[in-house]
């Protein structure tokens, strides 16, 4: 096979153009409608994607939580299309914790910095540079690729992911592949390699409201029927039980490479003092080694004297793939028979094997940029709108490559203070995906 001609000096350029504009869209997600939402930043996508022919659609489910869904075709249409999603809402950020103001989308340093720059417009930028470019050139990709642009990831996709699959599947009813966020980004083993970490697995979510319910009275009287007193021991009996360790098969594979790159041995008896060797990395891949639940919210009463009828918290749950009985039945075990519970938000635990020719051209597109670089599968503590897509029997991936430097915390920088993602990493994902699009 004759190796294409890449010049792709023009998206390396534009992605930071591209992202610096993405991220001064402030698409901040409170959890509601108050924020300023998509719209803006969804009209300027469909815009760069008009400029080099591709056509889009704005969809929405409520005015300014905007969606865009664009179909390129490849030189194959028969083939099962290729879906790349990513999401156009971050969180909030509140600018005099910042080095940089959040939504300036300035460069400094060799980085752009800014609310996104991480989660995750980089991504989008990345996506967009290469896709304008290769259109620009007259390069169809070697299949349909299916370009959705989406609302309301960050709290849960309700008005994102999740409205478009519910109400309108046949976007992506013929995809059988997708790649978006949070992978595909190095870790420093040393200055001759580097892993990639290809997301294949995610643990599922159970936000849960929990209430007891008690007798009200005085607050000068015994009172052995209290609501309080009742929720506030369950709550502790939560947040002091520590679910035990569970190697899911993604989680088991990540932790054999990285002992043999590391050359120690994999004791499964202390997975966690191997993680802790892990640096940056190692409180996100310690959330992956077990179930876990912590207690967020706690509200109950409106005067000091008064005993009240009904006391509430909220909890984080969190369950690996393959757990989720299991987990509710201890959590039901722990709460006792006095505290119901409810779900607030509930999407299930995904994992798909990390294998067959899209992980091959994500492999080989990593080496042909990176002679050090090895892909590797691992599992997100957190979730991402691959939930709702694997509803449609998507296999879902982390793939938004990008080789970081050694000293940088990008694991740390998610929903976090002073987010920002290398110019250099940015170009480099870039020819990455050029690549990955031409192998998959």
């Amino acid at each position: 096979m004759v190796e294409p001609t890449r010049d792709l000096s023009a998206a390396e350029d534009e992605v930071v153009d591209l992202c610096r504009e993405l991220i001064e869209f402030d698409t901040s997600n409170y959890g509601d409608h108050s924020g300023p939402g998509e719209r803006k930043a969804a009209e300027y996508v469909a815009g760069r994607l008009d400029e080099v022919g591709v056509e889009s659609r704005i969809y929405e489910k409520h005015p300014g939580r905007s969606n865009v869904v664009a179909r390129i075709t490849g030189e194959d249409s028969g083939r099962p299309p290729l879906l790349i999603h990513g999401h156009l809402d971050v969180v909030p950020a509140a600018p005099e914790d910042w080095t940089h103001h959040p939504f300036a989308g300035e460069v400094a340093d060799g980085c752009v910095w800014g609310r996104g720059a991480v989660d995750m417009k980089n991504m989008n930028a990345m996506v967009l540079a290469m896709l304008r470019q290769r259109l620009r050139d007259g390069r169809r990709p070697p299949r349909d690729i299916v370009l959705a642009f989406l609302a309301d990831e960050e709290a849960g996709g309700t008005w994102g992911a999740q409205y478009l699959v519910n109400e309108h599947p046949e976007l992506f009813a013929d995809c059988d592949s997708a790649i978006s966020e949070v992978g595909g980004f190095s870790f420093t083993v040393n200055e001759n390699r580097r892993l990639y970490l290809v997301e294949t697995a995610e643990k599922g979510i159970a936000w849960m409201k929990l209430t007891a319910r008690g007798t009200a009275g005085h607050g000068s009287m015994t009172n052995k029927d209290n609501a309080v007193t009742e929720l506030a021991a369950a709550v502790a009996r939560l947040g002091e039980h520590e679910f035990p360790l569970q190697l899911t098969p993604t989680v088991r594979t990540f932790m054999e490479e990285i002992c043999e790159e590391f050359g120690i041995p994999f004791d499964e008896k202390d997975v966690d003092a191997t993680v802790a060797r892990l640096g940056p990395i190692a409180k996100m891949i310690g959330a992956t080694l077990r179930n876990t639940l912590n207690p967020t919210v706690l509200g109950g009463g409106y005067k000091a004297n008064v005993i009240p009828g009904e006391a509430t918290a909220q909890v984080d749950g969190r369950f690996l793939p393959g757990t989720e009985d299991e987990y509710f039945a201890k959590i039901d075990e722990l709460l006792g028979p006095k505290v119901s519970r409810e779900f607030i938000h509930h999407l299930p635990a995904v994992e798909t094997s990390f294998d067959g020719g899209l992980v091959n051209a994500m492999s080989e597109a990593l080496l042909a940029e990176d002679p050090g670089a090895k892909a590797v599968p691992y599992c997100l503590s957190g979730g991402t709108d691959a939930k709702s897509f694997s509803r449609l029997g998507v296999r879902n991936y982390g793939f938004s490559p990008l080789r970081l430097p050694p000293e940088l915390d990008f694991a740390g920088m998610f929903h976090g203070v002073d987010e920002r993602v290398p110019v250099d990493g940015l170009q480099f994902g870039v020819r990455v995906l050029d690549r990955f699009i031409d192998m998959s």
